[in-house]
């Protein structure tokens, strides 16, 4: 057995790291002869898999030999997809809505390397996921066999853990590790490689629960060191303008309303970032919104002009912070997070803390009562005072125009008539629209946010319909993100998966256009996608489901009723202006205060008001105003 063990996120190598897997206990149950492959799907019944998204080969047949037993009995479920980075994807919307360990199959070679952007993208966004590929034989190992890739080696750089299964006995203490690495600490992804002959292979096959693992070194801290808690308490009194800055890591560890009652106590305003997007209600008049490169206005200005952030489970990831080091520049920082890689990594905060995000904030809630510290909602008075002003100057704005339908009325629509759906996206201009005008719950909000990846939105909403059967399940996407993985439809008609699609149609690469267009003197080099558009409802009905199409502003509001009320799955070509762009915008290499697109300031017929020139671009600003709305430049 070959292992190779991270510490989170440190990246280990075969020939270098090694780990003994300890015996497992003693269970009531005696040893019994079986395959690796009972072993394997037995282990993840036991595990709590009811589901698992897959595409079959010759190197993993032995268990989908025995997956077809245990289907017969009624143990698990499988999900045939279309193409393996689907499996990935859809176990990743498994696991986002659930809070659970998403499961997935694919062969080895091209099955296996299909997976990876899969794996990449549950990576980077924390998600746990175990994925289990087919191998060669052993003996067939290093030989250049047919099919044979060294995936082990290959997903090195995207996945928490991997393990390689030399023998047919350690598959219950590799599973039961398996699951446990995936979602203890900061969760991640872990590969399981399993050589066709140890499928075969019979052994005394004992089983290993839950809970039945002792991984030597590997003790993730859950609880915040109290004194650093304590002095992140001080520092919360002494300011003036607070402001929560919250991240994935609170959806993970389920802190959503930790977070309010903190908030509420200090009246602290709170900005999310993509990832931790319904971690606080956006409905709650301490809510900012989203921050970063496409966030409101005044969730930007308020990162800016605050004496205190308090991060929470984020990572300081550049479309969050702009130009690094006019991020918060004035602010002392308290960081929270489980992972203390992330700690200090892109900005050394004055109180660290490191731990599981729920608890801490836990102990910080104990920690204020037990020391009587009174509420002074004064004192932040003022700041959520200037906060208003901004967002009224600043709104997001939801244009109309007389012959074309707008992206943003679409997504409000949807938000309107399916307020409380689980939401996936694809990524380009759609999910940062999508992002700014849906209001999700905890959990409901799910989308690649730190890969990026194009054709994640369909096949993550099968996973998330999957594990929710009776929930509204709606992805978002784009015309050029939908045909990264419109093979799917395939999925969706055989399982007749629940699974409402809306694309975004603006014939483009929607992002790419508007980089293109902002950023280089307006040359659009492939990104163009109109010729060659398949017709969406045509490609709908030849899978056998329905599709439908929007263009008139009039029929907006009936065909998102009539997609919703539909008993099966559909796709709505919403067709939309071809170049609106995605505002607020902060450029690369600037400031989260430089954005662009803000809305015009008015001001009022009947009150005079000094003006003051901005000193970048020259534009005419009021003396109330700290930045310039043209260029975003300090006033």
């Amino acid at each position: 057995m070959t292992v190779q063990l991270s510490s989170e996120r440190a990246v280990g190598y075969p020939n270098q790291i090694k780990q003994q897997i300890p015996s497992p206990p003693q269970t009531a149950e005696p040893a019994q002869r079986r395959t690796g492959a009972f072993a394997l799907l037995d282990s993840l019944k036991r595990h709590g898999v009811t589901h698992i998204f897959g595409y079959p080969g010759g190197a993993i047949l032995p268990i989908y030999d025995e997956l077809h037993r245990a289907q017969a009995r009624g143990d698990i479920e499988h999900i045939l997809v279309r193409h393996e980075q689907a499996a990935a994807h859809a176990a990743d919307g498994y696991a986002r809505a659930t809070g659970k360990v998403g499961v997935c199959f694919a062969t080895s070679g091209p099955g296996a390397t299909n997976l990876v952007t899969g794996l990449a993208t549950a990576h980077m966004d924390s998600i746990p996921l175990v994925a289990i590929t087919g191998q060669v034989a052993r003996p067939a190992i290093g030989t250049d066999a047919f099919q044979e890739t060294d995936i082990f080696g290959i997903t090195l750089p995207v996945v928490k853990h991997s393990y390689v299964v030399r023998h047919a006995s350690d598959m219950a203490k590799i599973v039961a590790e398996a699951f446990h690495i995936a979602l203890s600490g900061r969760p991640g992804p872990v590969l399981i490689d399993i050589p066709k002959d140890v499928g075969f292979e019979e052994c005394d096959y004992v089983p290993v629960l839950p809970g039945q693992v002792n991984i030597p070194g590997f003790r993730p801290t859950q609880k915040g060191n109290i004194r650093s808690l304590t002095q992140a308490i001080e520092l919360i009194q002494k300011a003036e303008r607070p402001l929560l800055y919250v991240g994935g890591g609170a959806i993970h560890s389920g802190a959503h309303e930790e977070i309010k009652q903190l908030a509420e106590y200090f009246q602290i305003p709170v900005t999310t970032t993509l990832m931790g997007l319904g971690a606080f209600d956006e409905s709650h008049p301490l809510s900012v919104s989203m921050l970063g490169m496409h966030g409101t206005a005044y969730a930007n200005y308020a990162v800016s002009e605050c004496d205190l952030l308090i991060a929470v489970g984020a990572r300081f990831d550049d479309r969050v912070t702009g130009k690094l080091d006019e991020f918060a520049c004035r602010a002392k920082v308290i960081h929270i997070d489980i992972d203390p890689a992330e700690v200090g990594k892109n900005r050394a905060p004055d109180v660290p803390v490191v731990g599981d995000v729920r608890t801490c904030l836990q102990q910080m809630l104990q920690r204020i009562e037990e020391l009587e510290i009174p509420k002074n909602h004064e004192q932040t008075k003022p700041w959520l005072q200037q906060i208003e002003r901004w967002r009224e100057t600043y709104p997001l704005i939801i244009p109309q125009y007389d012959d074309l339908l707008s992206p943003q009325e679409v997504i409000v629509e949807i938000g309107k008539q399916a307020p409380n759906a689980y939401y996936t996206t694809d990524v380009g201009q759609h999910q940062m629209w999508a992002a700014q005008f849906l209001k999700c719950q905890p959990r409901r909000w799910i989308s690649s946010s730190g890969l990026g990846t194009m054709g994640y939105g369909v096949p993550a909403a099968m996973g998330v319909q999957i594990a929710v059967p009776e929930e509204d399940v709606i992805c978002i996407s784009g015309d050029a993100s939908f045909q990264m993985n419109m093979q799917e439809l395939g999925t969706l008609a055989q399982y007749g998966i629940n699974v409402k699609t809306i694309i975004i149609n603006n014939g483009w690469q929607g992002m790419v256009r508007q980089w293109q267009q902002t950023f280089f003197q307006e040359r659009y080099s492939a990104s163009n996608m109109e010729v060659g558009m398949p017709d969406f409802v045509k490609m709908c009905e030849a899978y056998g489901l329905k599709g439908m199409v929007l263009r008139d502003r009039a029929d907006l509001s009936s065909a998102i009723s009539e997609m919703l009320n539909h008993d099966g799955p559909v796709v709505l070509d919403a067709q939309v202006r071809k170049d609106e762009n995605c505002y607020p915008m902060v450029a690369p290499g600037k400031s989260n205060a430089q954005m662009m697109g803000l809305p015009e300031v008015k001001q009022s017929d009947h009150t005079e008001t000094e003006t003051i020139h901005c000193h970048h671009c020259g534009t005419k600003n009021t003396t109330t105003n700290k930045f310039c709305p043209e260029c975003g430049t300090k006033l």
